[in-house]
């Protein structure tokens, strides 16, 4: 089973260290920023299971960032971390995206208690579920599901979805998918990925605001 891999934004050094160290201890793989500058860019390129974050950050206030992805459709559970402590920061923090919150100074234990708390409830128990950003595809039942409505695909369409979750962020040819996705289909042509992923896309982004996938001038696509 892979190791749940946790983000940690502070901004103070001392403190960010000290979380990294109890977490690496109970056993998580641990990246630490002291800004919100190079996370997204990390998220597109790494499974992420948990966020911890400062609300008090240079440039970029923490729960404006959450607030930010979480319309980018990422739905990483989050816990606050931050001196903000009055009933309408705490509020504030929930609204923009916040799944618990953390007053300093705090224990460092109870931290460690809070992520695995959360990561129960959020972490996929079934080996048959695969997920993405706010995608879960069942794959015993063959059913997507994104966050809690369920979206019906072909059989074709499902195993394109499947091919590009099992390999994000890689820049996929024309070619490699009607080899692996397609297989001995006779009829099988490059235009037939255009026209699938086209009608796949009108399912799962109807609106074409969370762009899970685009073209990659002169290979052919992947997913972001």
């Amino acid at each position: 089973m892979r190791t749940p891999h946790i983000v940690i934004i502070e901004d103070e050094e001392d403190i960010l260290e000290l979380e990294e160290y109890h977490l690496q201890k109970a056993g998580f793989n641990v990246t630490g920023f002291l800004s919100t500058k190079r996370v997204k860019a990390f998220l597109t390129e790494e499974d992420v299971d948990l966020m911890i974050v400062d609300r008090n950050l240079p440039g970029v206030e923490g729960s404006e960032f959450v607030g930010e992805i979480r319309k980018e459709g990422y739905d990483i559970p989050v816990i606050f971390v931050t001196a903000k402590d009055q009933d309408s920061d705490i509020e504030e923090g929930f609204l923009r995206g916040g799944d618990d919150y953390l007053t300093k100074p705090f224990n460092m234990n109870e931290l460690v208690l809070r992520v695995k708390s959360i990561l129960r409830r959020t972490q996929p128990s079934e080996e048959g579920m695969l997920c993405y950003k706010d995608l879960r595809l069942d794959l015993d039942e063959r059913r997507l599901f994104i966050g809690e409505e369920e979206i019906g695909l072909s059989r074709l369409e499902f195993d394109l979805l499947r091919y590009f979750v099992t390999h994000k962020h890689v820049a996929l040819t024309r070619d490699e998918l009607l080899e692996e996705v397609w297989g001995d289909d006779m009829h099988k042509q490059e235009k037939t990925v255009n026209v699938t992923i086209n009608r796949l896309l009108k399912k799962i982004d109807p609106d074409k605001s969370k762009k899970y996938i685009e073209p990659v001038r002169g290979i052919g696509y992947k997913l972001c």
